[in-house]
């Protein structure tokens, strides 16, 4: 065989990296089970609470990371698409009406209204996007904010799927006679409470929808989104087509989101429609650019920073009730802290928590290295064989004077 012939099949056979392709990898991997397993066993239904609303707000992060991160494109309006998920999980699982006051609702099983959701905000994503992602920038942000008061307005005057300004109940998953919404015997043995039912079915969605979209990412259509967002004029030179790449960065981001707003609304049971507004999409834009903008480790350290740091705080009290009104509460503080901490990583670490990992990898490495080397290596000089195969240069015999040698 060949030497070409060799490095083509080598090439056409190379696999792009592997998510676990290192034994320090797969011992995190075993570190965070235990850990996750101990925490399922021994934590109480407060700190469940904690938890579960935190892994739901990781998988909206991790479809606006998607959009913003992977595919650059400036999105203020994912609260929108959580409440387009969430009403439609009402509307397919909610207990039907009985009378003409009550809000709609089918009773159809969780394996239906749970993907519903998602499918739903998948079809506003691409009814919105085209019109959208033809701007960019600061401009597309505007636009996208803009869908966050025209689903206030819409949300709160569809009464008959919303509830109204009141809000309204939103279904919880079912399986047969086994509800996540009361406590629930396993074999007349266990007793799982709600918060560990819902933690265990949030869990498995967060982490397939991490694997789902860490795998795109290292596919052509993620290597797609992120040759568009560092430069949308080479990308279109190298033959990708720029409205495809943002389309479907856009159509995973709201599917990732609807997805997030059924399980929200299904483990709150009661939201009104003020709930998605602007704080909530600007609080998972602090969430990426904290945890790490294009990271999908990123967007769940950033959603553990924004939306379980403040709870956190709050169990431990740190400040006593405020009893006048220019006295620091504890919420105040809350605010804070949480206020301080994305100002420092701004300013000092643009990557995020991310960053910070990589950073310290790095120079564990080179220590690593250093010490390995033990110092500079010797220069050395090269002996080898010359190449008999190789053309010489033959000089011709000195001519004497006189034409002879």
């Amino acid at each position: 065989m060949s030497a070409s012939s060799t490095t083509s099949s080598v090439l056409t056979g190379a696999e792009p990296p592997r998510l676990l392709g290192s034994m320090s990898s797969w011992l995190s991997l075993g570190i965070v089970l235990i850990a996750v397993i101990a925490f399922f066993l021994i934590a109480s239904e407060d700190w469940l609470t904690i938890a579960n609303y935190t892994l739901i707000f990781a998988i909206a992060a991790l479809g606006l990371n998607v959009l913003s991160g992977y595919a650059g494109q400036i999105s203020l309006g994912i609260a929108f698409f959580m409440a387009i998920g969430a009403y439609t999980a009402a509307w397919l699982g909610g207990t039907p009406p009985t009378s003409i006051h009550d809000p709609l609702g089918l009773g159809l099983s969780v394996f239906i209204w749970l993907p519903g959701a998602g499918i739903a905000a998948t079809l506003v994503g691409a009814l919105v996007g085209p019109t959208a992602l033809r701007l960019k920038g600061f401009y597309l942000g505007i636009v996208s904010l803009s869908l966050i008061f025209i689903g206030h307005y819409l949300f709160s005057n569809a009464t008959s799927l919303t509830g109204g300004p009141q809000g309204r109940t939103f279904p919880v998953p079912t399986f047969g006679s086994f509800s996540l919404g009361e406590q629930n015997n396993i074999f007349g043995i266990f007793a799982l409470t709600s918060g560990q039912e819902f933690f265990l079915l949030i869990v498995p969605i967060l982490v397939l929808s991490a694997l789902f979209v860490s795998n795109v990412m290292r596919s052509r259509a993620g290597r797609a989104f992120q040759a568009v967002r560092d430069n949308e004029v080479g990308a279109a030179i190298m033959g990708i087509n720029l409205f495809e790449a943002k389309m479907g960065a856009f159509i995973l981001s709201s599917f990732l989101a609807g997805i997030a707003g059924a399980l929200l609304v299904s483990y709150s049971r009661y939201v009104v429609p003020n709930f998605w507004d602007l704080t909530l999409s600007i609080q998972f834009v602090a969430a990426i650019i904290v945890g790490g903008v294009a990271s999908v480790r990123g967007s769940i350290l950033g959603a553990v920073f924004v939306f379980a740091l403040p709870r956190v705080i709050d169990q431990f009290a740190l400040l006593p009730p405020s009893s006048s009104s220019s006295g620091l509460s504890s919420g105040d503080l809350n605010a804070l802290i949480y206020g301080l901490l994305i100002i420092v990583f701004l300013l000092f670490e643009p990557g995020g928590i991310m960053g910070l990992v990589r950073r310290s990898q790095a120079l564990r490495r080179m220590r690593s290295e250093h010490n390995e080397e033990g110092g500079e290596p010797a220069e050395t000089i090269d002996v080898s064989t010359p190449n008999l195969d190789a053309p010489r240069s033959v000089r011709p015999p000195a001519v004497k004077e006189g034409g002879r040698t």
